[in-house]
């Protein structure tokens, strides 16, 4: 069976996507989004800038690229971890350590990327629209460590609206993470695990009808902040 024109046309165009691609995240975790341009990245595809441009639009749509590779690399690290636990807390901390552990290599450009993303018309803000995609995915791996915990003891509607505090906590955590300058992020992983510990006394409050409304309360408040 032969391939037409068009295939073959198309599997080129794939292949000269993909390459660019994978320069583009190379260059963002090696140099940093200032020293990573479209023409820098053309000239080491091989192409022109203006080819470079057909497959991407702006550096910011390669910026996307590289949140959904972290992401899906995060997803399959924690995937497997969170197999192996029940515990809720055990599984919410798979699913912040793994995520912590995935942004490492980036940290010593990742206030260039802050720059960038900090403006609320920012594309690569991570609440923007065009972050749908990568936001969904770790919003995804909390709701996957809550449904997945046994014996937690949560109410059904707290259950629900807990990933997406959870993610939003996930965006706090990463900022401090930015300005953590101890060896290996230390402080941003104590202040983690101090969290969960906070987390793990709270949560048996929540059965108590009076802190179930207001627990209630704060995570529509916090859902209603990631919209």
């Amino acid at each position: 069976m032969f391939s037409s024109p068009t295939d073959a046309a198309q599997s080129k165009s794939d292949r000269t996507r993909a390459a660019l691609r994978e320069i583009a995240l190379t260059s963002f975790r090696e140099r940093g989004y200032d020293a990573t341009t479209m023409r820098l990245i053309a000239q080491e595809a091989g192409v022109s800038v203006g080819n470079a441009y057909y497959h991407f639009a702006t550096k910011n749509d390669l910026v996307q690229e590289l949140y959904l590779d972290v992401q899906e690399r995060h997803r399959a690290a924690a995937a497997p971890a969170l197999a192996g636990e029940t515990d809720l807390i055990e599984r919410i901390a798979i699913v912040y350590r793994t995520g912590l552990d995935r942004l490492t290599p980036y940290h010593p450009h990742a206030a260039e990327f802050l720059s960038a993303a900090m403006s609320p018309r920012s594309e690569i803000n991570p609440l923007s629209p065009a972050s749908t995609a990568s936001r969904d995915i770790t919003e995804g791996l909390f709701r996957d460590a809550v449904s997945g915990a046994r014996r937690s003891g949560l109410p059904s509607d707290l259950a629900r609206a807990l990933p997406a505090a959870l993610f939003l906590s996930h965006l706090l955590l990463a900022l401090f993470w930015v300005y953590d300058r101890s060896p290996g992020q230390e402080r941003t992983r104590r202040l983690l695990d101090r969290g969960l510990r906070l987390l793990r006394a709270a949560l048996p409050l929540v059965r108590l009808p009076i802190a179930r409304g207001l627990v209630r309360e704060v995570l529509e408040l916090v859902a209603e902040v990631g919209r």
